[in-house]
């Protein structure tokens, strides 16, 4: 289960690169990111850190033209993220990486629902709506090559659009990305009705299990939908 959850998120980025040719595949570790963008932009280990996987990922860092996140999964228990950080890397996000076995429908919010995107005019009102949630942007652009790949959700409350979501299928897993919400729309339930549409979707689907990375604060209304914790997820940016 583990593995699916990291599996499933690394492809994200990899898919969303592999449409800008950015993506590299190392002995250490992978990278992926788009010039000039804010996302995906991410390097991963495929094992757990050594001093020497270290310093090669801090070589390539000092010469991408793009800053990358290198995501750290605390799988390991034993503390190798001090590597990390004695080089001067520091945290810059920390979330919880969690699951779901979906079984049963859940009764959806009454005049909701979610339209995935299809066209161009769609892609730029996702990514209109995803930074003024998040404070950073997905072009429109990295939506749209990535149609044919990843399902990019709009979503809807009587008629207006006041969210997003992304899903990305990896054999019998989805993980659920980016339910975002702007701020003069939030504490009215919608994320959460995003996140059941999706559940109900997944099992229209018959998909096995559901990923996410939650934040610390929101991994309350997770755990309320049946979510369960696996580890924690360090994001680390290179102090330069």
């Amino acid at each position: 289960m583990t593995t699916n959850n990291i599996h499933n998120l690394t492809s994200l980025w990899k898919t969303a690169a592999l449409a800008f040719d950015s993506y590299q595949a190392l002995p250490y570790f992978d990278y992926a990111y788009v010039e000039g963008a804010q996302w995906p932009n991410r390097l991963w280990f495929h094992q757990d850190l050594t001093k020497a996987s270290v310093l090669a990922a801090k070589l390539i860092l000092e010469k991408t033209p793009t800053p990358l996140i290198i995501p750290y999964f605390d799988i390991y228990n034993n503390r190798s993220f001090e590597l990390l950080e004695a080089e001067g890397f520091q945290i810059s996000l920390e979330q919880i990486a969690m699951f779901l076995k979906p079984k049963e429908l859940v009764q959806e919010k009454a005049n909701f629902h979610l339209q995935k995107v299809s066209n161009k005019i769609q892609a730029n009102l996702w990514a209109k709506l995803f930074k003024q949630a998040f404070g950073y942007l997905i072009s429109p652009e990295t939506v749209l090559r990535n149609l044919p790949y990843l399902s990019y959700y709009i979503a809807y409350d009587n008629g207006q659009a006041i969210g997003t979501g992304l899903t990305n299928l990896t054999h019998q897993t989805v993980g659920v990305h980016s339910i975002g919400v702007p701020p003069t729309m939030r504490r009215k339930g919608f994320a959460e009705a995003i996140m059941i549409n999706l559940i109900n979707q997944a099992i229209e689907d018959q998909v096995e299990t559901i990923t996410l990375q939650a934040s610390k604060m929101g991994k309350g209304l997770y755990l309320k939908l049946g979510f369960q914790e696996q580890f924690e997820i360090k994001s680390y940016r290179l102090n330069v």
